[in-house]
């Protein structure tokens, strides 16, 4: 029960009299002796006056000695509550009611009023129904016990219902939390006021000064990630393979399992505490994704990259963009899809769809490649001063890989036209989600205000370019089907989608690429007439050897592969030789 009155406790054997330093009668309830009045004769009476002004006295100076009440307009204590109970420990469990009382109803200023430090306990009250977005509480006292150490003071155990949600909102995750907590109530000296001693814990267990609970919505999670034969991933070995297990198994896909809510301790960043979580809602978590690896072509890959260190390759089914391989030989590193290097000449097939795609030249146009050629005060040398003649037709300046053929071109492809056929056609220059939830990359990068010298370096594979074997893959993949077709990891994946290459372009693209095998720089690798191919050599600033780059499809396997060896050497002498091991096994 709450009192209303500021006045003294009137009984209780745990509550000590006012001690009396008078002969003097005290008239007063409860604990303190009461006067026995007299027959009245006039000397009495006046005997009786002078007492009973003394009285008055020493009652007026035993209340403010003895009991002291700070009350607000209303009567009621501006702080602390005035129990009825008996015992400290049915006092110390009143005001516990009363304080979860006005918790519950939301009134925080009086609950914060009820402790002994109300700007701090309203503050953390107001935290608690905000970041667990509160909508509900009920809660009941459930034990009261002594504490030893001085004063009157008792421990209180009660529980909690608090039903919680991640946001605001009739669309929210919610669920209801029960939990124990505990304080320490105790009566200040001198006075008839019980006071919560206010600790961050007393709104939950192991809360402090700097930490916080937080209710979170909690996606699904994965038990496992396999190949397309059910083969876990992780098994390969393989640095890329078990990133992506790794992050696929924090959370499912989008439509698979349900999420769960949680609640938990977070720091004054708002990161969890370790160990920290409370189930709500339990997740309807995933036993299995199955992804599109192809355990013969993850097996072929895998060999493959074993020729030569710091080497990584990417497989693509051309006609669904399926990711069929993924293979790293470079410790710790995924460089397949992680590294951000010049694609070197394996930019012409994109530079070169820009240029036909737009009518400015052919496969048979008549492009020359000099030894040299300056742009803006920059002169770019052919790779040991080769030349072309002014007759040689585009298709061999691209199966030599002459540089300066390509570098002359950059007034054609200003105002954003290389990096616009880059997105048009192949689907690049533009983040894609492969499958992995939550995360999306932006595997190829070409700045759309190239011009000039940058532009001319861009235009056969260097410059500001920034390419990784998925990518490229993709680039080959995409001659080979005609259509991008955006690479993914999981079935169902969204796909983003580009325009078709037109048909002339494809047509003398895949010619293009061919003679790359059968007359260009890639002859000595040893490809049948039945593989396409694009060699890549691209010098590295402060790097003794460059990087090697090869991209390649056969479409009689559909299948399409982007390989790069970093500080390796020559495209067709490094990347070469494992692209034609990986084609071969397949």
């Amino acid at each position: 029960m709450t009192s209303d009155s500021g006045g003294s406790r009137s009984s209780g054997p745990w509550y000590a009299s006012e001690p009396s330093t008078s002969p003097i009668p005290v008239i007063g309830p409860g604990p303190y002796r009461h006067a026995r009045h007299g027959g009245g004769g006039g000397r009495n009476k006046k005997r009786n006056i002078i007492i009973a002004a003394v009285v008055a006295v020493v009652v007026a100076i035993g209340a403010v000695v003895g009991v002291v009440v700070v009350t607000s307009g209303s009567g009621k204590p501006a702080t602390g509550f005035v129990p009825t109970g008996t015992s400290p420990e049915q006092d110390a469990q009143e005001i516990t009611t009363a304080f979860i009382q006005s918790w519950k109803t939301g009134d925080l200023n009086q609950a914060a009023r009820y402790t002994d430090r109300p700007a701090l306990a309203q503050a953390a009250l107001t935290g608690y129904r905000n970041t667990m977005h509160l909508r509900k509480l009920t809660g009941t006292v459930q034990s009261a016990a002594p504490v030893s150490g001085g004063g009157t003071r008792a421990s209180v155990t009660f529980g909690l219902n608090a039903t919680v949600a991640n946001a605001d909102g009739a669309g929210a995750l919610h669920g209801t939390w029960s939990y124990h907590s505990k304080l320490t109530a105790y009566q200040k000296p001198n006075s008839n006021l019980w006071y919560i001693a206010w600790a961050p814990d007393v709104l939950a267990p192991n809360l402090t000064k700097t930490t916080h609970l937080a209710a979170v919505k909690v996606a699904p999670q994965v038990g496992g990630v396999s190949d397309a034969s059910g083969n876990d991933v992780t098994s390969y070995k393989d640095a890329g393979l078990n990133r992506i297990a790794n992050l696929l198994e924090k959370e499912a896909p989008p439509g698979q399992g349900t999420p769960g809510l949680y609640v938990e301790i977070q720091n004054a960043a708002g990161k969890p505490v370790d160990n920290s979580q409370a189930v709500v809602i339990a997740p309807n978590n995933i036993a299995n994704l199955t992804t599109t690896i192809d355990p013969t072509a993850e097996a072929a890959a895998r060999a493959a990259v074993t020729m030569h260190p710091k080497s990584s390759m990417v497989a693509i089914q051309p006609s669904t963009g399926k990711i069929l391989a993924i293979a790293n030989n470079a410790g710790f590193n995924n460089y397949a899809l992680t590294a951000e290097v010049a694609p070197g000449s394996t930019m012409k097939v994109i530079t070169s769809a820009a240029l036909i795609s737009s009518g400015v030249l052919s496969s048979s146009s008549s492009v020359a490649c000099p030894p040299a050629y300056t742009v803006q005060g920059i002169t770019y040398h052919n790779d040991n001063n080769e030349s072309l003649g002014s007759g040689t037709p585009f298709v061999t300046d691209f199966a030599q890989s002459c540089n300066n053929a390509f570098s002359m071109q950059w007034p054609h492809l200003s105002g954003g036209g290389l990096a616009n056929a880059a997105k048009k056609y192949f689907g690049l220059n533009q983040p894609w989600n492969i499958g992995i939830t939550g995360v999306s990359g932006t595997y190829f990068n070409a700045p759309a205000d190239a011009s000039g010298s940058e532009l001319a370096q861009e235009a056969f594979g260097e410059g500001k370019l920034t390419a990784t074997p998925l990518a490229m893959a993709s680039v080959a993949a995409t001659v080979s089907n005609g259509t991008f077709k955006q690479p993914i990891l999981l079935p169902g994946t969204k796909q983003l989608t580009a325009t078709p290459l037109p048909a002339g372009t494809v047509g003398q693209l895949k010619e293009m690429m061919q003679a790359v095998v059968t007359s260009g720089t890639a002859a000595g690798v040893g490809f049948g007439p039945g593989i396409y191919a694009k060699t890549g050599t691209a010098d590295i600033q402060g790097q003794e050897q460059p990087n090697s780059w090869l991209i390649a499809f056969d479409p009689a396997k559909d299948i399409a592969v982007g390989c790069l060896v970093v500080n390796a050497g020559y495209g067709a002498s490094f990347a070469g030789p494992e692209v034609k091991a990986f084609l071969d096994r397949v």
